[in-house]
């Protein structure tokens, strides 16, 4: 028998009473559901660490990613967007098909991006109408300094646009504090909830260029969403994911009793219990800095071993879930999942697993190596077990 483990940056394991409480239907325009959907709005302001609304569509992060270029923006509208990864890329790819007038700020991939930058480009263009950040870029497992860019921007007319699909609910994200207009994320991450739900928390400032904005938007329209959350009870403007929403509910009632305190430091240790493996195994990180690198450790497949193979050689046999890479990095690299619901253990049996594959592909080191070091790192930090 093989018992299946999902390892992956998203989706990302679901706990117990969150997948059964979608075993359970009710009508979308019910009282029941309105109760229900207010109840997981207010709880996505505590996640967002904001005082305003926050909008919930049926889909996944990419369609928040689509709202906000075209709710917040109009044709020909100049925005800078960092591009150090395959997320980095995909809100530039977006802004383009809208017809915006896109500054690719491309930057080597496992490196962060450089908030001196974006100063300097809203001094030369003092016509840009945003500037847009992938907080935690999955592909390489950088994460970047979002605070820092928010000081930046905040001092300009630019919306500051910031893709917080992964480190949502892993890592410090302060959407008002940090001055963050337009903040997306999805369910299938830290919210330790099923695909399917899509979330954008705006500022003041956001909008009021929503209102300005000239782009059409029909599925994913801020202002209708915005108008149908107001009702008493809320309301969504077509049939959501009635189960998702009960599942969402759920989860952010187990990061409340958590606390977000608490959640950060329980990832920031299975990160650097991962992170202390890959070392003693004599492996290579992709992210240059790990020190906000807490959602998911991405590492250089050793010479002579395609990552690909190891990806499939840890699913096939063992059972563990890992991701490969993506695009110009695919076949190049692993990434090792620990964003979520995980906790100590999992991250011994997925180093384990590591260890295991990695021998059987003919790559050399001490068995067991990587296994101690992880534990040796779980045991001094157990106090947030």
């Amino acid at each position: 028998m093989k018992k299946d483990r999902i390892f992956t940056p998203g989706p990302t394991p679901v706990p117990l009473p969150v997948g059964l409480s979608q075993v359970r239907m009710v009508h979308h325009r019910s009282p029941e559901f309105g109760e229900l959907l207010g109840r997981v709005l207010d709880g996505l302001k505590y996640v967002f660490q904001t005082d305003n609304e926050v909008l919930l569509f049926t889909s996944s992060g990419t369609g928040a990613m689509e709202g906000a270029v075209a709710n917040c923006f109009s044709p020909g509208d100049r925005v800078a967007v960092f591009c150090g990864g395959k997320f980095g890329e995909r809100l530039a790819d977006i802004s383009e098909s809208f017809g915006l007038d896109v500054i690719r700020v491309s930057y080597e991939w496992g490196q962060s991006a450089d908030p001196l930058t974006a100063e300097k480009l809203l001094e030369e263009n003092r016509d840009l109408k945003g500037v847009m950040l992938t907080q935690s870029e999955t592909s390489t497992g950088a994460v970047n300094d979002v605070e820092a860019f928010g000081r930046v921007v905040s001092g300009s007319d630019a919306l500051f646009v910031v893709d917080a699909i992964s480190g949502l609910g892993a890592v410090q994200f302060k959407t008002d504090d940090w001055n963050v207009d337009v903040a997306v994320s999805g369910s299938q991450k830290a919210l330790m909830t099923p695909p399917g739900l899509a979330f954008a928390a705006l500022s003041d400032k956001a909008w009021k260029a929503v209102e300005r904005a000239t782009l059409p938007s029909y599925y994913f329209c801020f202002k209708t969403a915005r108008e149908t959350q107001q009702k008493k009870p809320p309301q969504t403007p077509f049939t959501p994911a009635i189960t998702l929403v009960q599942a969402l509910d759920q989860a952010i009632e187990m990061m409340k009793r958590e606390g977000l305190t608490q959640i950060f430091a329980r990832h920031r240790l299975l990160a650097e219990a991962t992170q202390a493996a890959v070392e003693a195994l004599g492996l290579r990180f992709v992210a240059a800095d790990r020190s906000r690198a807490f959602v998911t450790t991405s590492v250089w497949s050793p010479e002579g071993v395609d990552s690909g193979d190891l990806v499939r050689l840890m699913r096939n046999e063992y059972g563990v879930f890992i991701a490969g890479g993506q695009g110009k990095l695919k076949g190049k690299i692993f990434r090792l999942g620990h964003v979520g619901y995980f906790d100590g253990f999992d991250i011994v049996a997925q180093v384990s697993a590591l260890e295991m594959a990695l021998g059987r592909l003919g790559y050399r080191f001490e068995v067991g190596s990587g296994v101690a070091a992880a534990q040796g790192v779980l045991v001094d930090g157990q106090e947030v077990q």
